[in-house]
């Protein structure tokens, strides 16, 4: 018998040990990746500065998910605290005290936006640049032109810190893709934009770039683990699913009031608070999309 214990301890201790070098090896895993540096040329899109596009530039930010992040006035939220994962603010846009806006150059604006990288060259961290990387030149410019006319609002943040266990669980992909740079082909040449117009084709851009495959699946399908460890299943908004069988009016009623055909609320975090300030022809165009498929 003592012979056994003995054995079994030393079983144990090397199964303990074998542990602690797999969490070190993640730990590490993760200091290496939020530590690199991407060396990103940004491309040369002009700035509009007139009142149209940056009101074009607004809808585009209010229809997003940049308010959902970033707040309703885009001084920033405190996105992520949890003692147990650790502090990832959603940065203050504006030109005020902490934030970007005062110290952001155009090009800067762009390396965030488009390919998730900071000025100093370092991934952003739950910034959905994977999916903004579709936004065509002229949306991008508007876009950009807006948050430059942005008021000041004062207010600082601390720097992103994972905690021990918030590095582990990211190495290992438990909270999703949230070292943004990584997600996104920095050589791949620029992806086309169609036309804008209520097409399904334009319906495929605006899909894209809200980021609604980050959520519903890359086929849109629905996924039963989310990215968010605390949202509940997702459903699919294609051929099976109960969005499927809704009319172009109950598609758009749902996105306007946040509440189904079937008189029940979406849940929290479908961003539909945002999504509502589309205009009825861009959701008619995701209707058009999501009605192809469907359709296939």
């Amino acid at each position: 018998m003592r012979k056994f214990f003995k054995w079994f301890g030393i079983a144990l201790g090397a199964l303990f040990g074998l542990v602690l070098l797999l969490l070190a090896g993640l730990t590490i895993n993760a200091n290496i990746r939020l530590n690199r540096t991407y060396s990103i040329q940004a491309d040369p899109i002009p700035i509009p500065s007139d009142p149209a596009s940056i009101e074009r530039g607004r809808q585009w930010v209010a229809s997003g998910d940049c308010m959902y992040c970033h707040g309703s006035d885009l001084a920033g939220t405190a996105f992520l605290d949890d003692p147990m994962l650790g502090k990832i603010p959603a940065r203050n846009l504006t030109p005020g005290i902490g934030g970007v806006g005062s110290t952001f150059t155009d090009a800067d604006w762009v390396r965030a936006i488009r390919y998730g990288v900071n000025p100093e060259g370092h991934s952003l961290i739950i910034m959905p640049s994977s999916d903004f990387y579709y936004f065509s030149d002229s949306d991008l410019g508007d876009i950009i032109a807006y948050l430059k006319s942005l008021p000041p609002v004062d207010k600082e943040w601390p720097e992103p810190e994972f905690t021990p266990l918030g590095k582990i669980l990211a190495s290992a992909g438990a909270l999703g893709n949230v070292i943004e740079a990584e997600n996104i082909d920095h050589g791949a040449a620029r992806p086309s934009a169609p036309t804008e117009g209520v097409t399904p084709e334009y319906g495929a851009y605006l899909t894209e770039v809200s980021g609604c495959r980050m959520c519903h699946g890359e086929d849109l399908a629905g996924v039963e683990t989310p990215p968010n460890p605390a949202a509940p299943f997702v459903p699919g908004l294609v051929a099976g699913s109960e969005a499927a069988s809704w009319s172009e009016a109950e598609f758009i009623q749902t996105i306007r009031t946040g509440i189904t055909p079937d008189n029940r609320p979406l849940t929290q975090f479908m961003p539909w608070i945002d999504f509502r300030n589309m205009t009825d022809d861009q959701l008619k165009a995701i209707w058009l999309y999501l009605n192809s498929l469907s359709a296939e």
